[in-house]
């Protein structure tokens, strides 16, 4: 809440974006007062008259005038767009969208220049338990062997997480229950919201991609592969995945390439952006899948990506987040650039012990790769001790990404 109200007080519109059910409109009504006029396009009137006169939907006499699900009528950012540029006085709208709006086919109006846009993600751990994302500034600091009280959390209570995922009603409900709310979840997405942005004539092979993009969460994307499967064209498979990007349900994390390192591959990693629904897809039960690694690493990574990207998103501090993978098969789960290019190598794993192999590439990247900059390696896993393995490399626990 204070990064929102920060930000009405700077710019002329703010805009909240996530999936359905990540809390967009629970926040939004918060801000509702007296100087706050609320309107929702969920609701058939207001969506008819906000298709009907763009212009005059957007005009009102209090402080903000916050929209809900901006999304389902493009036309209406035009309309904003003249009234903030006849007046420059800031916090005039609050948006919210399900979908990703530059994205959206025939929205040519991005309000550059008058607009801070704030990504909503379903609940991170770290927000559940009240937590403040910390540990990337920790991380640089590296100031692991000082902090704070933390709670241990083993593999079985981490798994316990990522089949919870985090969005608010979902993660109230028993696992079976949980199952249903995402099934209908995914039913409402392909019912609705993706007939807004896209014309998805087949809906049984996007329910069948989504499926096997779950599966592809962590992998790096291969169109070719993934549609391996599905009697689609390449041409509409590359469509629909754009579709569920605009609608953040799958996400691409893209390699870094700040050299001219020729042997660094170019493709970007896929990711589900929520474990719960991920499981839910797959079918997969806690009992099925403790003691398969491949499974269990799948979870675990797309677990911490979620986390890491919020707290990219979040943090007060300028941070991007890539992957690094070249042709020798040398891979990197995660890298952390932040604005003065020093760099954060962190390798993610299941197991309660951590050995001195699993530093190999972390340590090549640092002496071939990152020897002009600060550099600094990280091996998560489900151990107990943040432990120093010499040369700025650490194991850290898990639960210090929140605790």
């Amino acid at each position: 809440m204070p990064l929102i109200k920060k930000a009405m007080q700077t710019r002329r519109v703010l805009l909240l974006s996530g999936p359905r059910q990540s809390g967009k409109t629970t926040l939004a009504k918060q801000l509702i007062s007296k100087n706050r006029e609320y309107r929702t396009l969920d609701d058939t009137t207001m969506f008819q008259a906000a298709q009907t006169d763009p212009q005059d939907f957007v005009k009102h006499s209090r402080q903000t005038l916050i929209i809900d699900e901006v999304q389902r009528v493009p036309a209406l950012l035009s309309a904003i767009k003249k009234v903030v540029d006849e007046d420059n006085r800031p916090g005039q709208y609050l948006l919210t969208g399900s979908a990703n709006i530059q994205s959206l086919p025939g929205v040519t109006e991005s309000l550059a220049g008058r607009i801070r846009k704030i990504r909503l993600r379903p609940l991170t751990q770290g927000e559940i338990l009240g937590k403040l994302p910390k540990f990337l500034e920790q991380a640089f600091k590296q100031s692991f062997l000082f902090a704070q009280k933390y709670a241990h959390y083993d593999k079985e209570a981490i798994l316990k997480m990522t089949f919870r995922g985090g969005f608010p009603e979902a993660i109230r409900l028993e696992p079976r229950e949980r199952k249903n709310w995402y099934k209908d979840y995914i039913e409402s997405l392909l019912e609705r919201d993706l007939q807004d942005i896209a014309n998805i004539r087949r809906k049984e092979s996007m329910r069948k991609l989504l499926k096997v993009l779950a599966a592809w969460s962590s992998k790096f994307m291969d169109i070719s592969a993934i549609g391996s499967g599905l009697s689609l064209q390449r041409h509409t498979i590359e469509s629909y995945i754009n579709a569920l990007e605009t609608l953040y349900l799958v996400e691409q994390l893209h390699p870094w390439a700040s050299t001219d390192y020729a042997r660094i591959a170019k493709h970007s990693k896929l990711f589900m952006t929520d474990c719960g629904l991920m499981s839910s897809l797959l079918g997969w039960r806690m009992e099925q899948i403790r003691l398969d690694g491949d499974k269990v690493g799948k979870m675990m990574e797309t677990f911490i990506f979620n986390e890491l990207a919020a707290q990219v998103e979040a943090s007060n501090q300028a941070f991007e987040l890539f992957h690094y993978r070249d042709r020798e098969q040398r891979e990197i789960d995660f890298l952390v650039e932040n604005e003065d290019g020093d760099l954060l190598g962190i390798e993610v794993k299941a197991s309660s012990t951590v050995t001195k192999d699993n530093f190999k590439h972390i340590r090549w990247f640092k002496e071939n790769l990152a020897t002009k900059r600060s550099f600094i390696g990280i091996v998560l896993y489900t151990g107990e001790l943040p432990l120093s393995f010499g040369d700025n490399m650490w194991s850290i626990p898990i639960g210090m990404l929140w605790s």
